[in-house]
């Protein structure tokens, strides 16, 4: 007899995204939803982008956020005791990537190392041997890296309440243990390109979250005139303990600058 209902089987990773969830809502966020016309800057890629310099935008819009970090401490900084801030001297990125593990398309994490000293290409072809790579074991992310694998098959093993009392108790109150292990920004997507316009809130327990929305045409005033422009839907999310609403401000609007500009495209032109 027929079953009245089908079952879809994760790799046993995904449980973490549900301790995720669990210890964002304990972290005192505040969020901001932005319009950005980068309408200039994709141009921009397009032209430096040849079949041997293949620039993604990704890629690029991380090295614009790394340097971006990297300008505005304590923005690049994890929370320490009640009233210290580790503010470190390289950006580290977790991101999600989709990946085929065992025939099923699974979102697994990776963390870019010292973003903030790598060019877009070079950016752009570390993403590429990564989400290349093989995962011959279903339960083992390999994408995230070499460094933490003993520590995540053990993570995997124990019950949730027990993972986010390790978590909380030896991770999240170790600024460079939390640094080693996961990053100090994260970075999620929608796939970007859309028909409707939408924002993603991203789940995090990083002091400052990104989610990428749709990228989408829109009718934009420009000298007066009104013209079709493609315009990213971006979330920004902050850790409030960690980052005051003036510092986040100026962030943003430098964020938002170089976007607009064509950050660091020159630099990728050889």
């Amino acid at each position: 007899m027929k079953k009245p209902y089908s079952e879809v089987k994760y790799p046993a990773v995904r449980q973490f995204t549900a301790d995720i969830g669990r210890l964002d809502r304990e972290i005192h966020r505040m969020r901001g939803f932005l319009e950005i016309d980068l309408t200039d800057s994709l141009e921009q890629i397009k032209t430096i982008r040849t079949p041997e310099h293949k620039v993604s935008f990704i890629a690029w819009f991380l090295k614009v956020l790394a340097d971006t970090v990297i300008s505005h401490p304590p923005v690049n900084g994890i929370k320490k005791g009640r009233n210290r801030v580790i503010v470190f001297n390289q950006v580290d990125i977790a991101t999600i990537f989709e990946k085929p593990v065992d025939g099923q398309a699974v979102p697994l994490p990776m963390v870019l190392r010292a973003v903030n000293t790598k060019s877009a290409l070079q950016i752009s072809q570390e993403i590429h041997n990564a989400v290349h790579q093989n995962i011959e074991n279903g339960n083992t992310p390999s994408i995230a890296g070499q460094e933490n694998q003993f520590l995540v098959k053990m993570g995997l093993v124990l019950p949730q309440w027990l993972r986010l009392f390790v978590m909380r108790s030896f991770i999240l109150r170790n600024p460079q243990r939390m640094q080693a292990t996961m990053g100090t920004v994260m970075v999620t997507s929608l796939g970007t390109v859309g028909q409707i316009p939408g924002y993603i809130i991203p789940t995090s327990i990083h002091p400052i979250s990104i989610g990428i929305g749709t990228l989408t045409k829109k009718p934009v005033i420009i000298h007066g005139k009104v013209q079709p422009r493609q315009v990213l839907h971006l979330t920004v999310s902050f850790d409030h303990d960690v980052i005051d609403g003036m510092p986040a401000r100026n962030f943003i609007a430098d964020l938002v600058n170089r976007l607009t500009q064509g950050y660091a495209l020159d630099t990728d032109k050889s």
